[in-house]
């Protein structure tokens, strides 16, 4: 679906990486590993088409990704860094936003299961802004189950979550492999998560 060719890019005549190449297909989990600083997140940046790359080029569907923008974030849910939730709205407010700008069909038993799988249950009377790290990020990967795309791409996944919640982050995206689903994500942590293919930068 994906296909990364001879990517490199750089910034004030400094190279942040070079001549990058990556393939996700169906079923196919990548991990872009490296330490802070990297480059891992100007990458993916440049697969989401939000950064321009020095040379090389991306290809969607055997396309030209940037001619078929449309048709690619149709199939993408993209997770930052850092939380897309409204600080001073609570748990379940704006899980019930994000319900309806992705028309999702997720069921409120679902979205519940989910939540205590995650520990969040509790929380969800409370505006964001007074939960801790991990459990914003906890929140904002239930956009994931929510969005229900094809492809996934994470920036840092892993960051401020315990063994336990890593551990689940892991099934689901087993179970997602299993759908033919496609994921790219970036950390600079070790896990357990089976991956088909790592990418050093």
């Amino acid at each position: 679906m994906i296909l990364v060719k001879d990517l490199s890019i750089e910034r004030s005549d400094k190279k942040i990486f070079e001549n990058i190449n990556l393939s996700l297909g169906s079923g196919k989990i990548i991990l872009l590993k490296g330490k802070n600083g990297s480059g891992k997140t100007t990458l993916l940046k440049a697969i989401l088409n939000l950064i321009e790359p020095s040379s090389g080029a991306i290809y969607w569907k055997g396309k030209l990704l940037k001619k078929h923008l449309y048709d690619f974030f149709n199939h993408v849910t993209f997770i930052a860094d850092k939380t897309s939730s409204l600080s001073k709205l609570s748990v379940h407010e704006n899980i019930n936003i994000w319900k309806k700008i992705f028309s999702s069909k997720i069921s409120n038993s679902q979205i519940e299961n989910i939540l205590q799988t995650l520990k969040l249950d509790t929380f969800v009377n409370q505006k964001v802004n007074s939960l801790s790290f991990g459990e914003t990020k906890k929140l904002e990967l239930l956009r994931l189950i929510i969005e229900n795309k094809k492809i996934w791409i994470l920036d840092e996944p892993l960051s401020n979550l315990d063994d336990e919640t890593i551990d689940v982050i892991g099934q689901t995206f087993e179970d997602h492999r299993s759908k033919e689903g496609s994921i790219i994500y970036s950390s600079h942590q070790e896990s357990e998560i089976n991956v088909s293919e790592e990418v050093i930068l």
